[in-house]
């Protein structure tokens, strides 16, 4: 799950917010393409993935889930491997605090932007929905305490649950998510995405809940949306890897050609295997 949210964000990055004729020229599944603005995500991830990845390890490790420990492991996976794709003042942030305390004392959390949302899908290895709402709502509360933040987080995280849990077709997911939210979002998103919360869960909900049958279709029409796209890739690959009507037909360049350093490939290979072990933690 971990490892195709970070390929679709890996090869989404390319084509962050790109004009339509590179998108129509490019986004075809042959190779992972430079940002023009952005050269160091090339055949990387970004900010996407490292903090999905804060969370999973948080939820593997059992540790007690309050806005401090969130805060602490946000802090200590950018240090141990700063990167680009952060909000320009959250990426200066990080840069200047030392740990959880003071990234919470300085930062402003009234965002209605996607960042809570872009990072929820490990959550839904949880096995239970109150649990998972309530900790959904804490880490969200960090960066994004506004009800755009909040809301599309939890949709973020009922939808992976949906799909890890094996609660039914991708074609009801929309109406799961209705019942367990109280809203009707709309599953006929057109035209770019931008960086916000709600635009962000109805792009994924239009193409999880429309008959997709393959990973690569999914990567293809999440790029082809235009805008904040590597955010919708990474969300909608994530969550699809769960389902069993989606065949994982992706070209195996897109694994060979991921970045493999000390917290690449294998150390995501590797959190994806602790998820996945009848050995493993038991997630409630």
């Amino acid at each position: 799950m971990i490892l195709e949210g970070c390929i679709g964000d890996t090869y989404g990055a390319g084509f962050e917010f790109a004009t339509r004729e590179i998108i129509v020229e490019k986004n075809n599944l042959t190779e992972y393409i430079p940002h023009p603005n952005f050269k160091s995500v090339f055949k990387k991830y970004t900010d996407d993935t490292q903090m999905a990845l804060a969370l999973t390890e948080l939820i593997l490790e059992g540790v007690d889930w309050t806005p401090v420990t969130i805060a602490d492991k946000f802090v200590n996976v950018f240090k141990r491997d700063p990167r680009e794709g952060y909000a320009s003042r959250f990426y200066k942030l990080l840069n200047e605090v030392t740990n959880g305390k003071e990234l919470l004392q300085f930062i402003e959390p009234q965002s209605i932007r996607n960042g809570a949302a872009m990072r929820a899908y490990p959550l839904g290895i949880l096995s239970d929905l109150n649990e998972l709402k309530e900790k959904s709502k804490i880490q969200a509360s960090i960066t994004h305490n506004t009800h755009q933040g909040i809301i599309s987080s939890e949709a973020i995280a009922l939808m992976s649950f949906y799909t890890f849990h094996k609660k039914g077709s991708l074609f009801d997911l929309g109406d799961f998510l209705s019942y367990q939210q109280g809203i009707n979002w709309s599953k006929n998103w057109t035209g770019e995405v931008q960086i916000d919360g709600l635009q962000t869960v109805e792009a994924v909900l239009t193409i999880l809940s429309n008959h997709p049958t393959t990973m690569s279709e999914i990567l293809i029409q999440s790029v082809d949306f235009g805008g904040d796209v590597d955010t919708v890739a990474s969300l909608t690959m994530a969550i699809a890897s769960n389902s069993q009507e989606v065949e994982n037909d992706l070209p195996s360049w897109l694994y060979d050609d991921l970045e493999n350093g000390v917290y690449g490939k294998d150390y995501i290979m590797s959190i994806d295997e602790k998820i996945s072990s009848n050995g493993g933690p038991v997630f409630h």
